[in-house]
């Protein structure tokens, strides 16, 4: 995702997801947009369809959880960031819209069984102790800056063919 005006964005979707009583933390940056938020049950379709009209949001996935009381968030934030991710890279040397694709919980279960399948957990040392995939590569490190430099040692040598994919939030996978 390219957003060449996120202040502007900002602006827009503040008026709309408010209208609409969404709670929630958003950041956006020129690669795009990270959203934990609230959308009241009865908002909910009014709210996907709206994403599904803009270009830039269309078909992006949703983790949706159900809650009793709807209030994980008590406002609704929307606050623009340099970068979504602090990973060091300079902006222009990579492609945002270079993407893996999504896995459901399925397709990952039969991706790690095949031979030759490399999982790389891109949590930091902490998120990695609370949990993680048997066998994968758990880089040794604090903040995700750290993770790329050390993932791609760890990867030296294995096959050049090798394509990330995002699982989830945190996990990426190389075959």
């Amino acid at each position: 995702m390219d957003i060449t005006d996120p202040d502007t964005l900002r602006n827009e979707l503040y008026r709309k997801w408010d209208a609409l009583g969404a709670l929630g933390r958003i950041y956006l940056a020129k690669e795009g947009i990270n959203a934990q938020m609230n959308v009241p049950e009865h908002q909910f379709e009014r709210f996907r369809e709206e994403l599904d009209k803009d270009p830039k949001f269309a078909g992006v996935p949703f983790k949706v959880a159900v809650e009793d009381d709807g209030k994980s968030f008590l406002k609704l934030i929307i606050k623009v960031r340099k970068k979504i991710v602090a990973d060091g890279l300079p902006d222009g040397t990579f492609d945002t819209s270079n993407v893996g694709k999504h896995l459901t919980a399925e397709e990952f279960n039969e991706a790690i069984s095949k031979p030759g399948t490399i999982v790389v957990d891109m949590r930091n040392h902490y998120e990695s102790e609370v949990g993680r995939f048997e066998g994968a590569i758990c880089p040794d490190v604090d903040t995700f800056r750290e993770e790329l430099e050390q993932v791609s040692e760890m990867l030296k040598g294995k096959d050049e063919r090798l394509l990330l994919r995002t699982v989830q939030n945190h996990c990426c996978i190389t075959r």
